[in-house]
């Protein structure tokens, strides 16, 4: 088989295996701050509508001198503690890559903003799209070693566009198959 078919044939086994992650600008707002009186429930609504998969990423965007992120524990984020988080960031583009499934809870760390509802809980799908149910011996609070932990890339172009998900149809994953079939094995 030719060079240029090997590669292509990779790629497009790539594309069959649906490997595919997404990285969400939380709560497709302009920055990570405190919910209007318009929209008291945005971040509550805004994980509700979407479906986190191990291997996306949570982008929260916000003036490093103004706020911060604190991943925490459930019991932290029902009572707004700041104090002895899992993780605090400050840089102002901080990335939480979502590497195991369960729930994770953020808040932000300024004092008071919390109870203002600037706070986010995510439930991460295990890889094939299928909830996480713990058992009822595990513990609730994440440990001191989480694995969601941030990476920054540098600043994100701006966008109108919100979350990026890029459903793939049947007929998609079809076209695919045949491709690769004809590709490879011809």
């Amino acid at each position: 088989m030719a060079p240029k078919h090997q590669l292509l044939c990779a790629l497009l086994v790539l594309l069959l295996a649906n490997v595919w992650c997404y990285q969400y600008k939380v709560g497709d707002l302009d920055s990570w701050g405190l919910p209007t009186p318009a929209n008291p429930k945005v971040y509550e609504n805004w994980s509700l509508k979407h479906k986190f998969k191990i291997g996306d990423s949570l982008l929260f965007l916000y003036p490093p001198s103004q706020d911060s992120v604190i991943q925490v524990t459930e019991q932290a984020f029902n009572s707004c503690t700041i104090k002895d988080p899992i993780l605090y960031t400050n840089d102002g583009n901080s990335v939480f890559n979502l590497t195991t499934p369960g729930n994770l809870y953020f808040i932000s760390g300024k004092p008071g903003h919390c109870e203002k509802s600037q706070k986010l809980h995510v439930s991460v799908l295990l890889a094939n799209g299928s909830a996480f149910f713990p058992s009822a011996s595990a513990p609730t609070a994440l440990p001191a070693t989480s694995p969601a932990y941030p990476t920054v890339f540098g600043p994100s172009p701006p966008s109108s566009l919100g979350s990026r998900r890029f459903p793939r149809s049947v007929a998609a994953a079809l076209a695919g198959a045949v491709s690769v079939i004809l590709l490879c094995f011809i």
